[in-house]
């Protein structure tokens, strides 16, 4: 998750949001914060898509569709990628599982390979699904990612991980909210993460700094400000949002690259960081030729 980014696929709000209208008739269902403001949403989009294109050859936009909602400009959920291709999950949030079918469709469409989809009562968000390096996998037991799923996932990356680690996810504020195991960790390089210790379960703190992992340590105030959702573009190059002057100041310290976007809208107010914006299909191994790694 954090080696040069070479494809990338998002969604745009002209094809989430839509306008200001299906805003108002979705955001209070979907617990957004408050309502976003859709021509201020267009504006934070292209700031956050100029940042992007400076670092990423290839992006993909998904496609408007009328059986998902607004919240599918948080295009990382539905899917995770592999160095194999696509899981296609389904969301443990139920008014988010019809854009897992609108995803495979766009990569069939695409020819972008699938490795596997979650069946039965299984559930997952990509948010809950870390990879620590191309050979460690992390994913969180919470109230989006069930047992079923990480059995299920455990089984189809088997033969490229050496090493699965089941995060329990805490209650923290409830059901209803979204905490993934991406809340509370973003990898910025092999050895750098931008952590929040509080949600952090002991054992697993301990797993990141046994493994020699620096923790860049976020405040309380600039969790809320989503500063622990920080988007790797190449290893410690980073994108998150701005008005997290400690986060930035710390990363910076560590030798990172640090850009910034307005993202009240688009991010803040659904909850939703660069990580949640983008779904990273293709990374690049330094030592490999380019294109030959989805991770």
């Amino acid at each position: 998750m954090y080696h040069p980014l070479e494809r990338v696929i998002i969604k745009h709000p002209n094809d989430a949001f839509i306008s200001q209208q299906h805003i108002q008739n979705e955001w209070q269902k979907l617990n957004y914060l408050s309502e976003p403001n859709f021509e201020e949403a267009k504006k934070e989009y292209a700031e956050f898509i100029a940042l992007l294109s400076k670092h990423v050859p290839i992006i993909d936009y998904l496609p408007l569709s009328e059986h998902v909602s607004m919240d599918s400009i948080y295009a990382h959920d539905p899917v995770k990628f592999t160095a194999e291709g696509a899981i296609i999950l389904k969301s443990g949030k139920e008014l988010r599982q019809p854009e897992a079918q609108v995803y495979r469709k766009f990569l069939e469409d695409k020819e972008i390979p699938i490795l596997g989809e979650l069946t039965g009562n299984a559930t997952a968000d990509g948010g809950d699904i870390v990879w620590l390096d191309e050979r460690v996998l992390a994913v969180g037991n919470g109230y989006r990612t069930n047992e079923e799923a990480i059995r299920q996932i455990k089984e189809m990356t088997s033969h490229m991980v050496d090493e699965f680690i089941e995060v329990q996810l805490p209650h923290a504020d409830g059901e209803e909210e979204c905490l993934h195991l991406m809340s509370f960790i973003s990898m910025v390089d092999k050895d750098l993460a931008v952590v929040y210790s509080p949600l952090m379960p002991v054992a697993f703190r301990k797993k990141l700094l046994g493994r020699g992992i620096q923790l860049i340590e976020v405040p309380k105030a600039e969790y809320d400000l989503l500063g622990c959702n920080v988007l790797a573009v190449a290893p410690s190059v980073c994108i998150m949002v701005a008005g997290n002057e400690s986060t930035k100041k710390q990363l910076q310290q560590a030798g990172a690259i640090v850009y910034e976007y307005k993202g009240e809208e688009i991010s803040i107010k659904g909850t939703g960081g660069p990580t949640c914006l983008t779904s990273p299909a293709v990374r690049i191994k330094t030592t490999e030729k380019r294109g030959l790694s989805h991770v």
